[in-house]
């Protein structure tokens, strides 16, 4: 079944009918006579869906969508409403009280069926990026937004010759306190900042469904895939306002333009929009927080692994060098127990900042743990890597760290440094495992000081010993750093 719908209708014929139809799509049916019995049915069991006829034994439509409406559950459940015939005035008091939107019998199947299948797909969209925000809030992960909300940026891209578009596009702007545009066809696609929250794309009679084309564009294009769109199609074009639904509309008004239709179908997808956009940068932010440390904002475990695997893998291919560094903060538990937790926590923030400062963009830093950093480099060799250490443990110990009450700090580094080798597949840990034993011979030696890990020994290929040349600097150990911050 592709979803749960529940039909209300005091006309046991139009119910009937309606679930042969809807049953021939594969949609589970459920069957109500009266308001009551409906919201009992979803007391029980929330259907994904309720078309519902405007008139009821107990009371009307509109009455059943406020009383959906004022339940949490029913608040973002898809309603359409069945008008025995197509009156312009009941249909914009229906759209206004709530139901999202309405069909005037005789019912065309074609655009019904496209109709439930938009709403069920936005539903469903919606569904799961409310989830993840739900579990972010449990988490204390997310904040309250903000209350004010700036004007919306419309679009409006009429197709043929329609004269009265310009006039529509000014009394829509006395409408709404929203950017009304009206954009000519063949500048549609140009990319605009800010990007356009709803893009109304408008047929012209006697058009032959240039919209169409337009629309798959405008849904496939990375700068506008996430805005809304409104297709107007003329009252002949069935099978467009049908296509036009199932290739990404988010709305649809079949019977052309209609300044109050529009105003209110404006209003409504300018809403979801909003929520959409802020419960997707909610989601960002939670996938952000899942790799990232919440203290210092550099990358955490989790991400640094995976990373370290691809930048191995890179290096292997390449046949070129990267190092790792593993630093540490010299007596960090001395900072801790003399100046309290807070002066610890700058202390570290402070490190994590001056790391970002006097790295490269390519160089992923990450906090491995406690007062422990570890920094990935690639297409560096030993000694490049060496020098880098050097002067970050110089920029520390000369720099004192300024602790919330104002009192100045010098805290200094032990780095210890690994590097893989053309002739070197060693695996990520266990460069770090070698980086991490400099560390500590590093912390023996009197700490402040970097130490360099021994290279691995290159693999025996034969039994005769080579003859043994003056060391001197291969082409991996030369490769230059930014002039900036040199030491």
């Amino acid at each position: 079944m592709t979803g749960r719908i529940l039909v209300v209708d005091a006309v046991p014929t139009n119910r009937i009918i309606l679930r042969v139809k809807l049953s021939a799509a594969f949609y589970e049916v459920v069957q109500a006579a009266s308001g009551k019995a409906a919201l009992a049915i979803m007391k029980k069991s929330m259907p994904d869906l309720v078309i519902t006829a405007s008139d009821l034994p107990d009371m009307t439509g509109r009455a059943l969508v406020s009383a959906l409406r004022g339940q949490e559950a029913g608040v973002r459940l898809p309603v359409v409403m069945m008008h025995n015939n197509d009156d312009p005035g009941e249909r914009l008091a229906s759209l206004a009280a709530g139901a999202d939107d309405v069909l005037a019998r005789p019912i065309d199947d074609l655009v019904m069926l496209a109709r439930l299948r938009s709403l069920l797909r936005a539903r469903d969209a919606e569904a799961e990026l409310q989830l993840r925000d739900d579990t972010r809030r449990a988490l204390g992960l997310a904040e309250q937004s903000a209350e004010f909300t700036t004007p919306a940026y419309v679009v409006v891209v009429p197709t043929g010759h329609q004269p009265e578009a310009e006039k529509l596009v000014y009394d829509l702007g006395a409408e709404l306190r929203d950017r009304i545009e009206l954009v000519d066809p063949e500048d549609a696609l140009r990319e605009r900042k800010p990007t356009p929250d709803v893009i109304v794309i408008a047929e012209g009679e006697g058009s032959q469904g240039e919209g169409l084309t337009l629309l798959a564009q405008m849904r496939a294009s990375t700068s506008t895939r996430h805005a809304a769109l409104i297709y107007v199609a003329q009252p002949n074009q069935r099978r467009e306002a049908a296509s036009a639904l199932d290739m990404g509309a988010n709305d649809l008004l079949a019977g052309g333009l209609d300044l109050q239709e529009l105003t209110l179908r404006l209003k409504k997808q300018i809403e979801r929009k909003r929520t959409a956009d802020r419960l997707r940068a909610n989601m960002q932010d939670g996938l952000r927080a899942a790799v990232t440390d919440q203290l210092t904002g550099l990358y955490n475990r989790r991400y640094t692994l995976p990373h370290l695997n691809r930048l191995a893998d890179r290096s292997t291919r390449q046949r070129r060098p990267y190092a790792l560094l593993v630093a540490d903060l010299d007596h960090f538990k001395q900072v801790n127990d003399r100046y309290g937790h807070a002066a610890g926590d700058a202390v570290l923030v402070a490190l994590a900042q001056r790391l970002k400062d006097n790295l490269r963009a390519a160089d992923l830093i990450a906090r491995w743990g406690g007062e422990e950093f570890l920094i990935a480099m690639p297409d560096t060799g030993r000694l490049a890597a060496q020098r880098t250490a050097e002067r970050l443990c110089q920029i520390m110990s000369e720099n004192p760290i300024v602790l919330p009450g104002g009192e100045h700090l010098t805290v200094t580094l032990s780095i210890g440094v690994a590097t893989s080798s053309k002739q070197d597949e060693t695996a990520p840990l266990d460069l770090i495992e070698r980086a991490d034993k400099a560390l500590y011979e590093a912390k023996e030696k009197g700490r402040n000081t970097v130490v360099m890990a021994k290279p691995s020994a290159p693999p025996q290929t034969q039994k005769t010993p080579a003859r043994r040349t003056p060391p001197r600097a291969t082409q991996q150990d030369l490769f230059a750093w930014p002039s900036s911050g040199m030491i």
